[in-house]
């Protein structure tokens, strides 16, 4: 994995700590260095400080996610509901506030993880959603001749929908812990803006009242 933070300290620390737990590292100081690992290299998951100088991680975070779907974690030193939705409409997959506890980085990790190399068990292989089709197998999205592009969390939660077609699925389904269930609406809203014509009336990806959402696929 690739640990981007522009504080040296905490850089070695975190390599320290993921290394003895198992990870592979790679570090970086700021936007532009991670920019060079990245062209070289190919990481499961990054582990990205939002306040760099220069070109922040939200604005790398929303770079990246127009050609990658790596998942990132992003840290913040600012623990506000605004800047966390921010990260999240960006792309990130996960946050973490400063300070942490090392042991709660290693399970976001290893939850982040699971969720990306384990599609699941799903009913069929491609879904079709009006113009668009998501193929659960390959976990990309087209509409037409166009591929819409996913982020890794994104790729998870249509999977875990393909699975339970017409299903209402509640925040707890969707996530695995208390944290990411506050994100899920911030997920979903992002998910109907690429699948739906109207995402304030949405056909596919529908709200059921009560009980969660609902993929209604044709």
């Amino acid at each position: 994995m690739l640990v981007v933070d522009d504080d040296r300290r905490i850089r070695e620390l975190l390599k320290r700590y993921l290394a003895d737990n198992g990870f592979r590292v790679t570090t970086a100081e700021n936007a532009a260095e991670a920019r060079t690992r990245l062209a070289g290299l190919s990481f499961d998951l990054l582990v990205l400080d939002v306040m760099m100088p220069g070109e922040s991680g939200l604005d790398l975070t929303r770079d990246l996610r127009r050609t990658s779907t790596v998942p990132i974690l992003m840290l913040t030193a600012r623990g506000e509901a605004g800047d966390r939705i921010d990260g999240l409409e960006r792309g990130a997959d996960d946050y973490l506030a400063k300070p942490f506890e090392p042991r709660e980085l290693i399970l976001r990790i290893r939850t982040i993880l699971r969720r990306a190399q384990a599609p699941g068990t799903v009913k069929h292989d491609e879904i079709s959603l009006g113009p668009c089709r998501f193929n659960v197998t390959r976990g990309e999205l087209w509409n037409g001749d166009t591929q819409i592009r996913l982020t890794t969390r994104e790729i998870q939660l249509m999977r875990i929908f393909s699975a339970n077609p017409r299903t209402p699925l509640s925040r707890l389904d969707l996530c695995d812990n208390e944290a990411a269930e506050r994100s899920i609406d911030v997920q979903i809203n992002r998910l109907r803006r690429k699948l739906e014509s109207d995402p304030r009336n949405p056909v596919y990806l529908q709200t059921v009242r009560g009980e969660g959402y609902a993929l209604m696929p044709d």
